[in-house]
């Protein structure tokens, strides 16, 4: 049964449900994302060195920073998710998300205003990461309690679908300018285009978003009752699973610096180290990232045939094992970054499609968003936010071995992880940890 089957006329259809949280994900990843796309075009426009190298590690350093701020989005976010409501808290994120990248997208360079410059920048940054980290918790929580059972896993494959979809087309938008204008052109205006764009794109997404009703589930949950039961607060519940909390951590880490070095970093790190031209590497990236969106689902329905730990294992083993040959790969063509990218993404996919339905899968509805969210706000920042700048420090360094190593390392944690979690495959999300559900009252 549907969410909307539950409850008729609560909620859209079913297709105009996944459109409006898919297109507002996938607007927020995209205001995200296009960061990492451009930053080899702006760089030298907010640092001033002298050295492209230098400012470009700068401009990375600055998306690294931007990270801080996602836990304290997740912590808020996934609190107000957890205590309002998932709509109103995923229906604010991608507002605040679209104005940071207005932000970025009209503020003078340094040869206008300075020092001021850069210092914007990283506060647009800023409100960008507390956006994305409050997004994920949110919007996650909610495609996930509104799905059937039976098909969670290929549901939540949306999340990393949608938001692929909008990191794709900001990667397209970049070759597209890379092809239409010149460099000089491209320094001096063309790397505001996305990030105006982005702002634009926002209102239309909290539209979308507040026609939603809330999820079932959080309404059962919330709904008032006498039990005789002392309630505990979402903070109480929180506290009170220091195991989970380890395991969402564990999870995450391998997932998340895969991801960032391979669906984000890639493209940028081949045009500034290894030499590859920036319309060739873009549009390899482009290709890979469309590999990467079709293989999602295939994973998400086969998590739900097999479960979630058999999906995550073959994933990240391979992972591990490919990591040297698939960066040894990557010389200067674009060709060899499309394979490289292909290979590694099909594998990240395997771990990112059913990650948000896991997630859901091991905490009570009055603290789902927050009992995953914030850990994984915290284990996102310290190792998908780094990827990008440890990963071009390595190679700006002749040592690129030592940032495979890194992953590698990261990747066994997970798959440690996965080894000591039970499988969630299935669970009725009513009754996941009933003797500590939350009941109405929330901290």
């Amino acid at each position: 049964m549907t969410a909307s089957e539950e409850h008729p006329g609560s909620m859209p259809g079913r297709r105009g449900l996944l459109a409006a949280i898919g297109i507002g994900n996938a607007i927020e990843w995209y205001d995200w994302s296009i960061y990492t796309t451009f930053s080899v075009f702006f760089s030298s426009q907010f640092f001033t060195s002298g050295n492209a190298d230098t400012d470009l590690l700068s401009t990375l350093a600055v998306f690294a920073v931007g990270f801080v701020a996602r836990p304290f989005g997740g912590l808020l976010f996934g609190w107000m998710a957890d205590r309002i409501g998932r709509q109103p808290a995923m229906t604010l994120a991608v507002a605040v998300a679209a104005s940071g990248s207005l932000i970025i997208g009209i503020t003078p360079t340094a040869a206008t205003i300075g020092v001021a410059a850069p210092v914007v920048l990283l506060l647009a940054r800023l409100i960008q990461g507390l956006a994305q980290g409050g997004e994920l918790p949110s919007a996650q929580t909610y495609l996930v309690e509104v799905s059937p059972a039976p098909r969670r896993g290929l549901w939540s494959s949306l999340i990393y679908f949608s938001g692929s979809l909008g990191t794709l087309f900001g990667t397209v938008l970049g070759a597209l300018l890379a092809a239409l204008l010149s460099h000089a052109d491209l320094l001096a205006f063309g790397w505001r285009v996305p990030f105006l764009f982005g702002g634009i794109l926002g209102v239309f997404a909290v539209v979308m978003r507040k026609r939603l009703a809330e999820t079932p589930v959080f309404a059962r949950a919330t709904a008032p009752r006498t039990t005789g039961r002392r309630e505990r607060t979402t903070w109480q519940q929180f506290v009170a699973r220091p195991s989970a909390l380890l395991r969402v951590i564990g999870l995450t880490a391998g997932g998340t610096i895969t991801f960032y070095s391979w669906s984000v970093a890639a493209p940028t790190l081949a045009i500034g180290q290894r030499g590859t031209d920036a319309a060739g590497a873009l549009w390899a990236g482009s290709v890979a990232t469309v590999v990467f969106i079709a293989v999602l689902p295939l994973w998400g329905a086969l998590s739900d045939r097999t479960g979630r730990r058999p999906v995550l294992l073959v994933s990240w083993v391979l992972l591990a094992v490919l990591s040297f040959p698939l960066q040894a790969l990557i010389q200067g063509q674009a060709w060899q970054l499309l394979v490289a990218m292909s290979i590694a993404l099909i594998l990240v996919a395997g771990t990112v499609s059913i990650i948000p339905a896991l997630f859901a899968e091991m905490f009570p509805t009055g603290v789902r968003a927050l009992g995953f969210g914030l850990p994984y706000a915290l284990a996102v920042a310290v190792f998908g936010g780094t990827a990008p700048y440890l990963q071009a420090y390595a190679s700006a360094h002749h040592a690129p071995a030592a940032f495979n190593w890194w992953v590698i390392a990261l990747v066994v944690v997970s798959v440690i992880t996965t080894l000591l979690s039970p499988e969630t495959r299935g669970r009725d999300l009513d009754t996941v940890d009933s003797p500590l559900a939350s009941s109405g009252k929330r901290a």
